[in-house]
């Protein structure tokens, strides 16, 4: 399959200019697969409508089709359409983060979406990306879109154009080139099928955010991995280079010197880099342990570095304290990681 290029950053202000932008709604309406830029990663998104496209991200992602889309809108009457008993609570959600990077599973209204996308469920997970381009496709192309991440299953999120090319090129129609994504992780997963609602995948929208706005209103113990996922990933294998990788914690003195560190990578805050062998390969994941920002922003934009490098055989990745801020980037490290751990004390 030829995959078309589109760049389309020089038109974000307003996307209709853009020359090829017939060609782009023209594909999604077609039953085509088209990956696009969102504010949290790139997007493989097709027709949310047509059972022939959707069935097409399962095989271009190698996914398995038990694992439900997010189905992505830019509207919120669009709702209308295929979701049944929002809440004036949930109303007051989205109106707080919508557009952003918030996922609510809803009640499914049946006979609207095709059977695909809910994989199999009487709910689906909906989301109003924020990013400017991503939102200016789906408001032009006017369908539901159901989007997972663009890459192949099992594999580190994109968050850059290269991550999808590298993955999917030659496997869909067509790739639009927006920048990197803002925020880096996948979204907040928010299960609102019942009272109080669950966080399905934690995201950069915390329970404490959301409790902000409705106090109490998220459930004390939550299960990312439950054997029927109703979200996207609870059940797999999710976000892990090919590089081994360990999860490093009680890092806090000079490992061993007499170790061959040469082929291993420590990827750890800034404030961390002097314990890091002089000999070892040093790879800056944030400022400092209070900065989760730059580690969600730049975690699969890393884990797809030391796939590209052939001087790293190993990597360190630095393992941040159980906070409401870290819920994110700790449940895609466990998962890029297998949850392996090293203890710093025994380098």
């Amino acid at each position: 399959m030829n995959t078309k290029i589109w760049d389309v950053r020089s038109y974000i202000d307003d996307i209709t200019t853009f020359p090829e932008i017939d060609d782009i709604k023209q594909i999604y309406h077609q039953g085509g697969l088209i990956a696009l830029p969102t504010e949290t990663v790139y997007g493989l998104g097709a027709n949310a409508l047509d059972d022939n496209a959707v069935k097409k991200i399962y095989q271009a992602k190698g996914r398995p089709s038990d694992n439900p889309l997010i189905v992505h809108i830019h509207s919120l009457e669009q709702l209308t359409d295929f979701t049944t008993g929002i809440t004036d609570e949930v109303y007051l959600l989205m109106k707080h983060f919508w557009p952003g990077p918030i996922s609510f599973i809803l009640p499914l209204k049946s006979g609207y979406l095709c059977s695909k996308v809910s994989g199999g469920l009487n709910s689906i997970a909906v989301r109003m990306p924020s990013h400017r381009i991503g939102r200016q496709i789906l408001q032009l192309v006017d369908l539901p879109i159901a989007a997972p991440s663009a890459n192949l299953s099992g594999k580190p999120s994109p968050t850059q154009f290269d991550h999808v090319y590298q993955d999917l090129n030659g496997r869909i129609d067509g790739i639009i080139n927006g920048d990197q994504s803002e925020e880096g992780l996948e979204s907040t997963v928010l299960d609102c099928t019942s009272f109080p609602f669950k966080i399905a995948r934690p995201g950069s929208i915390t329970q404490k955010m959301i409790e902000a706005v409705i106090p109490n209103s998220i459930a004390a113990t939550t299960n990312f991995d439950s054997e029927r996922p109703i979200a996207p990933g609870m059940k797999y294998k999710h976000y892990a280079p090919q590089t081994p990788i360990y999860l490093l914690r009680n890092f806090r003195h000079q490992p061993n010197y007499d170790k061959l560190w040469e082929r291993k990578a420590f990827i750890v805050p800034a404030t961390l880099k002097s314990y890091v062998p002089s000999n070892a390969q040093y790879i800056e994941l944030c400022d400092d342990e209070q900065d989760i920002k730059t580690a969600n922003h730049r975690l699969y934009e890393i884990l797809h570095l030391i796939d590209r490098r052939d001087d790293i055989d190993e990597a360190y990745l630095y393992a941040f304290e159980d906070k409401d801020d870290t819920a994110a980037i700790m449940n895609r490290m466990l998962k890029a990681t297998n949850q392996l751990w090293i203890d710093g004390d025994t380098l």
